[in-house]
């Protein structure tokens, strides 16, 4: 393995709602059909999709994590019976390691939960990204939306930018992708952050609120948005193919 490349980044699990089992299952549950059996994730935090991942029971799951969570998602990895699968944790950046997880994994899939917002060159990522994927294989990307609900929150949690539909569809297919999913998420979610982050210009995530939200919005939001999609969102998923 190449030289560990340590960033220090705070709030992705925080943010990504690391303590919201059923927003985790939802973002889950889109991706499913489109996952392989030799999965990366990037930006693995503390492994809380991991465990999602590990359910469909992956032959290889390589897990990268650059910042101090490395440790305590080591620690929960050992506690996990992978039933099979063969795991693999980075304590990198997935740039670093790309061309190792290439020639040991050859991943199909390649996911990123509320990470590429992170990092400055998302071009250059996503085209690391279709090096790294063996043929026809898939990227699977979760972001914030709306450059409007950009706030001081999101700069002290490391976030360059919040996307718009139409500017990361065009990212992904510059990459050699073609796109097999585009969504906006959450729907429900926008108000609350633009009153909290933009208007009340908050700097804290509170867990009793993100447990709530879990608990009473997300079961209405999601059937509504299964069947009724959304004009806007404030995250957005996208499922890309290599070609």
């Amino acid at each position: 393995m190449s030289m560990n490349k340590k960033v220090e980044y705070v709030g992705k699990d925080l943010e990504a709602m690391d303590f919201a089992v059923n927003y985790h299952r939802w973002i889950f549950a889109l991706m499913k059909p489109f996952l392989g059996k030799h999965l990366v994730e990037v930006g693995a935090g503390t492994g809380a999709f991991s465990e999602l991942l590990l359910e469909i029971v992956p032959e290889t799951l390589s897990l990268i994590e650059p910042s101090a969570m490395f440790e305590s998602l080591e620690a929960n990895l050992a506690k996990r019976n992978s039933a099979g699968t063969e795991i693999r944790a980075f304590p990198n950046i997935f740039a670093e390691v790309a061309a190792e997880i290439q020639t040991e994994q050859s991943p199909d899939s390649i996911i990123y939960i509320n990470v590429l917002e992170h990092i400055e060159d998302d071009r250059l990522e996503l085209e690391i990204v279709h090096r790294t994927l063996r043929q026809s294989g898939r990227v699977f990307v979760f972001v914030p939306a709306l450059p409007m609900l950009f706030s001081e929150f999101d700069k002290q949690i490391g976030h360059f930018r919040r996307y718009r539909k139409a500017e990361l569809a065009q990212k992904i297919r510059a990459a050699g992708f073609r796109i097999l999913l585009s969504r906006y998420f959450d729907a429900a979610g926008i108000l609350p952050w633009l009153v909290k982050y933009r208007l009340l210009k908050s700097l804290t995530v509170e867990i009793g609120a993100v447990h709530l939200y879990d608990k009473l919005v997300v079961p209405v939001a999601k059937p509504i948005e299964s069947f009724l999609p959304m004009p806007l969102g404030k995250n957005l998923l996208f499922v890309a193919e290599k070609v």
